[in-house]
């Protein structure tokens, strides 16, 4: 009787982990041939052609070891034209990885020319114009704006791109620090606090 039970219950385990094989297999979307262009909080691919991909702790070590420049593309919410006067207005903060250059916006799938030259300049600064630099491009999870940037990272010829898909959320989970940050300036703008 009991051998029985056991192999029913052996059974039973077998075909559940059978039946989950494939669920697992597409939590992970393909990747694209482009740039994905709407729903951005999506499961995304496992892989980026050209791009290491880092979990927490190769991000963590590359971050320790200050052998890399953090790049954060999460969009910054800009304060409401519409706001009736007198309104107080309370910017959420980002609390990106510390040190980390912050370059909002720049994971759409399709940038304006300002944009798009936004995030070039932006990266030559952070990179010091050395297309070898290790750019470690991170947003949140489950976030195709980081997978966008760093994938057009590579198109300007950027040769050391990672891609953190776990961002931010990945970072906290791992109780690894964090600090408040400001948006890069945008041409013709000035910087209003340190990263």
């Amino acid at each position: 009787m009991m051998s029985k039970l056991a192999r029913l219950i052996a059974a039973t385990l077998v075909f559940t982990f059978a039946l989950a094989l494939p669920a697992r297999a597409q939590e992970n979307a393909p990747e694209p041939e482009g740039y994905r262009t709407d729903n951005y909080r999506a499961p995304v691919p496992a892989t980026l052609a050209g791009a290491r991909v880092l979990a927490t702790g190769e991000a963590e070590a590359i971050w320790r070891a200050g052998a890399g420049v953090f790049i954060d593309v999460l969009p910054h919410a800009p304060k409401p034209q519409n706001l009736p006067a007198g309104t107080i207005w309370r910017e959420k903060p980002r609390l990106n990885i510390p040190g980390s250059v912050w370059l909002p916006d720049t994971g759409y799938g399709t940038l304006a020319a300002a944009t798009e030259d936004y995030l070039r300049h932006g990266l030559a600064r952070a990179s010091g114009g050395n297309s070898a630099t290790l750019l470690v491009i991170y947003c949140q999870a489950d976030c195709w704006m980081s997978w966008n940037a760093a994938k057009r990272a590579l198109s300007y010829g950027y040769r050391n791109v990672a891609w953190y898909p776990e961002g931010t959320d990945g970072w906290q989970r791992a109780d690894l620090p964090v600090a408040e940050s400001q948006p890069e300036p945008q041409a013709g703008e000035e910087s209003s606090s340190p990263r």
